[in-house]
């Protein structure tokens, strides 16, 4: 009896623990989706690591300084911002171009953003590259990365409570490695991956709704995840990636497309 009592307390420290992580933190409500969470940093905090990994970036890389590429970037940026509305209106928006072959693009919580000139052929249209942008800014409104962060600290300590337990157990050593092997797993593709795929789902609808308000057509976005997962090759399965296939995530946007005319229409009559 008193062995099982051993047995159970690390995973009743670890329950302790996740209640004071999950309570401690801030709950926050997107504007666009309605959709409440809870994040680990702080709008400060998260903006403080995003300056820094911006350097970092900046510091190691290939900067453009000008040109055509450096204005579309600059211009779609600013339209997009002023589109995030109240979710952005505390960001310090600024946007470098990068000359590199990756096909990509990120926004760094506090509005830090960065295009690599190997998406420009993929996005084709400054549409195209709104498209990508939108997303990407819609991740940091969202406070993505900060709910990550969270759910990922929660993740940990459970994983350590188990662990804990296990040692006070009385299972050989195989038997342990392969329960802790299947919490890990479970862990990863149970709660973390599909919670990046719910993150990268939402930045979709808010990203179309961003380029919609800042004039550019949502429709297109379906062309550029189309010409997306043409350049991008195979994907291995939806269950194992941290993104929805390319299918789901057209299913989805076109779902999302009706709201997202709507503000289109409204941005077009305006002008």
């Amino acid at each position: 009896m008193q062995r099982r009592r051993l047995v159970i307390f690390p995973l009743a420290i670890a329950a302790v623990v996740v209640l004071f992580q999950y309570c401690s933190s801030e709950k926050v409500i997107n504007p666009e989706t309605g959709r409440k969470a809870r994040v680990a940093l702080s709008s400060d905090q998260e903006a403080a690591l995003g300056l820094q990994s911006y350097r970092e970036v900046l510091a190691s890389s290939d900067v453009l300084r000008g040109g055509p590429e450096v204005d579309v970037v600059r211009r779609v940026a600013e339209r997009l911002a002023v589109a995030t509305r109240d979710a952005g209106k505390q960001f310090e928006w600024e946007v470098s171009v990068v000359r590199s072959s990756t096909a990509n693009a990120f926004c760094l919580p506090g509005g830090k953003i960065v295009v690599y000139t190997g998406i420009l052929p993929i996005t084709k249209t400054e549409t195209g590259l709104a498209t990508v942008m939108g997303h990407e800014m819609a991740h940091a409104t969202s406070r993505h990365g900060s709910q990550r962060i969270l759910q990922s600290e929660i993740a940990n300590t459970v994983m350590m409570g188990a662990q804990g337990s296990l040692a006070l157990g009385d299972m050989d050593v195989r038997q342990k490695q392969a329960i802790l092997a299947a919490l890990g797993v479970g862990a990863k593709f149970g709660v973390l991956l599909p919670f990046s795929r719910e993150h990268e789902s939402e930045a979709d609808e808010i990203g179309l709704i961003y380029m919609a308000r800042a004039g550019y057509d949502p429709r297109e976005a379906i062309g550029f995840w189309e010409r997306m997962s043409q350049a991008g090759g195979g994907q291995p399965p939806e269950f194992m990636s941290t993104h929805p296939s390319h299918g789901t995530r057209i299913e989805r946007l076109q779902k999302a497309m009706p709201k997202a005319l709507a503000e289109y229409n409204q941005a077009t009559q305006r002008r």
